[in-house]
């Protein structure tokens, strides 16, 4: 295994190894990746028989970089050539039922290879000089890496219920690798499901957000799902499962359906926000679903329902609040309506409202709804996409000409202000909503000149006093 160990810093780890006459090895992701031949992700764990602090500071010394101590845990960090190195010393662990914090003592290279998750992160690479290269793989990781199995190097049951992490950790391998989860490992998953409970949100979300940046993310929701753990994680996701019949009548299944709408936003874009709002888009529809005897099952308003619920399943997530979470909202509240353009006569008006409303994720909103066209029926998609590229081109040619994503209307509140004899209230905002309302309907071209001739015309139908002649000065100005 020498050449998985060409990077110059190994030689420095070595020389390091052979100096303090300390026992050396490179362990975890970066063995298994090298096996597999996956890029190296610019981190590397050492692990050490004796003081793993000790040996980093060495290190540090030797690379002139600085050393962050985690004497808690045992670990030392540090950074050179925009490489990670994490430094820890060979330990054992034992847990308490309440909690995933173990206790730890200083243990064997075994007690260390068996303390770890999965049999593929157990793989170790010797860095001493006299046995440089050499494979220690005492559960059997290189099988399991040709098997392609998330397989734990104990008992499973007690891998999980120790640190039930662990159970977040082996569908997250299983979605990057592309890889089966083991029968006794899904066995124990399962009985453990409750345990998640214990593990901290942030930690939780950490793990989901792996998942969903995957290159197939439904294959993470469905292990999620049929282990138990989606409907403790994202219970509002669990509940889109399953299809109900009434009158020879039944709906799409709209937990499947968003996991193929996920998959379809994943193939055009690595964005982890779009990627939440496909989950999120039709969030909604058990809170919406009715049933007509004419029409079948309907899901109306879900749109603004589901955006209306993104700010508190964010918080419940321990998700950002900010700008993420709106980008979000905003795409669950506008998803139907390019669809909605697709279906009808596409009128200048529409088109400017979503162009004004989408603002600068217009090309994401778009994404999104190409996405969710999901249906199997293959004269269908043809003409969905067909209608698409229509309002694509529509959307183009009205943004081209009216300019209005991320438009602000030409007049604002400091003109209506000093036109009138107004204070900030009520009336400004109905103003700005009139000169909004009729650039975006085509009653006015969006300039300063119409928008303020129309503001002096609202002015007068309300009754409002002009401060002096600025109004005609504003107008002959323009």
């Amino acid at each position: 295994m020498v050449e998985y160990l060409q990077h110059s810093i190994f030689k420095v780890i070595s020389d390091t190894a052979e100096e303090l006459s300390i026992t050396c090895y490179v362990i975890g992701g970066y063995v298994r990746d090298q096996i597999m031949n996956r890029p190296f992700k610019n981190d590397i764990d050492i692990l050490v028989l004796g003081s793993g602090i000790g040996f980093a500071e060495k290190l540090g010394e030797k690379l002139k970089t600085k050393v962050y101590v985690y004497k808690r845990f045992g670990t030392a960090m540090l950074q050179y050539d925009n490489i990670q190195i994490e430094v820890v010393g060979a330990r054992k662990e034992s847990y308490r039922s309440d909690s995933r914090k173990p206790i730890v003592e200083d243990g064997t290279l075994k007690d260390d290879q068996s303390r770890r998750d999965f049999t593929i992160n157990t793989l170790a690479i010797s860095l001493n000089k006299k046995t440089l290269g050499e494979l220690l793989d005492p559960f059997d990781g290189l099988k399991d890496i040709e098997l392609r199995t998330i397989k734990t190097p104990l008992e499973p049951a007690k891998t999980f219920s120790d640190d039930p992490l662990r159970m977040m950790r082996a569908v997250r391998f299983a979605t990057q690798l592309n890889f089966k989860i083991h029968i006794d490992a899904i066995e124990a998953i399962s009985n453990n499901r409750e345990r998640i409970k214990i593990v901290s949100k942030e930690r939780i979300i950490d793990e989901l957000n792996k998942i969903i940046l995957s290159k197939t993310p439904s294959i993470g929701f469905k292990y999620l799902y049929d282990l138990g753990l989606l409907e403790h994680i994202l219970p509002q996701l669990h509940a889109l499962q399953g299809v109900e019949y009434k009158n020879g009548k039944g709906h799409k299944d709209n937990f499947y359906h968003t996991l193929e709408v996920l998959d379809n936003v994943a193939q055009e874009s690595d964005d982890l926000w779009l990627r939440w709002a496909a989950i999120m888009h039709d969030i909604a529809k058990p809170a919406t679903k009715r049933f007509d005897a004419k029409v079948g099952w309907t899901f109306h308003g879900h749109e603004d329902r589901g955006a209306k619920m993104v700010p508190k399943i964010f918080a419940e997530l321990k998700l950002p609040l900010n700008d993420k979470m709106r980008f979000v909202q905003k795409l669950v509240q506008l998803h139907l309506r390019p669809i909605a353009l697709v279906k009808d006569i596409v009128t200048d008006s529409a088109i400017r409202r979503l162009l004004y409303d989408a603002g600068e994720d217009m090309d994401e909103l778009m994404l999104l709804c190409q996405a969710d066209v999901t249906t199997k029926n293959a004269f269908k998609k043809k003409k969905y996409r067909e209608n698409f590229e229509k309002v694509k081109q529509k959307l183009k040619d009205v943004e081209e000409r009216d300019k209005i994503r991320n438009w602000q209307p030409p007049i604002d509140g400091k003109d209506i202000m000093n036109t009138f004899k107004l204070q900030p209230g009520k009336e400004v905002g109905e103003i700005k909503n009139a000169i909004r309302e009729a650039i975006l309907e085509g009653h006015i071209s969006n300039n300063r000149k119409q928008a303020y001739k129309h503001m002096l015309e609202i002015g007068k139908n309300m009754g409002l006093e002009l401060t002096n002649d600025q109004a005609n000065n504003e107008v002959a100005s323009h």
